[in-house]
């Protein structure tokens, strides 16, 4: 790829990051001052921080906005977090659009802070991720430890129920409904749902390497 066609992709990216951060903090403001009680995956202020959403997207915020540092200081910056992002908003996306939103139709998922949490934001960051280039080919690796985030959100909400029960609604701790059926299949559930983290890595991680590589040939 000649120093042109370099500077353009790498200015693609930075907008990109900067719209990245623009909406995860429009979907924050959104989340943290939600008065709705009936509002679908949504809660008030720091209660917020138990849904993997919220906390996928903070988290893809956050690295955009370190990203945008980097290039403002002239540094390298690791394609590891952007990984760990895209591919964790990249989940949500996946998990409200095939599951929880058919499970749940009376309930509008796509409502004020969701729609930039559980629409917008991943597919800015999947986006983002599949233009971003790179001198070597992405280590499989890599999506292991992406898919480490949604084990370890899964580890602690299972906990959390094995120790505080799960509760009635509004204030049940099973807030997904994913024990509706039993632990045996909660955990089936948990344990699709860190190998569709582990997936889309390596869909994002594939899709990457090739574009790179066709980028090289030009």
């Amino acid at each position: 790829m000649d120093k042109t066609a370099k500077n353009k992709t790498e200015m693609t990216e930075i907008v990109l990051n900067a719209c990245i951060v623009f909406f995860t903090g429009i979907g924050t403001y959104l989340m943290w001052t939600n008065s709705d009680s009936d509002a679908g995956l949504m809660s008030s202020g720091f209660a917020n921080l138990k849904y993997f959403t919220v906390l996928s997207n903070l988290f893809c915020g956050i690295v955009a906005l370190v990203r945008l540092v980097f290039y403002a200081l002239s540094k390298e910056f690791s394609i590891l977090p952007k990984l760990m992002a895209a591919s964790a908003t990249g989940l949500t996306f996946l998990i409200i659009a095939a599951f929880l939103q058919p499970l749940y139709p009376d309930l509008n998922l796509y409502e004020r802070g969701n729609l930039y949490f559980h629409l917008i934001v991943p597919l800015f960051a999947m986006a983002e991720f599949l233009i971003i280039g790179t001198r070597e080919k992405i280590p499989f690796k890599y999506t292991l430890y992406s898919a480490a985030l949604a084990l370890a959100y899964g580890t602690y909400y299972l906990v959390n129920i094995l120790i505080n029960g799960i509760g009635e609604w509004p204030e049940t701790n099973d807030w997904y409904g994913f024990l509706n059926w039993g632990f045996p299949v909660g955990i089936a559930i948990f344990a699709f749902v860190v190998l569709m983290d582990f997936g889309i890595a390596c869909l994002l991680r594939f899709l990457n390497n090739l574009i790179n590589k066709l980028r090289a040939k030009k």
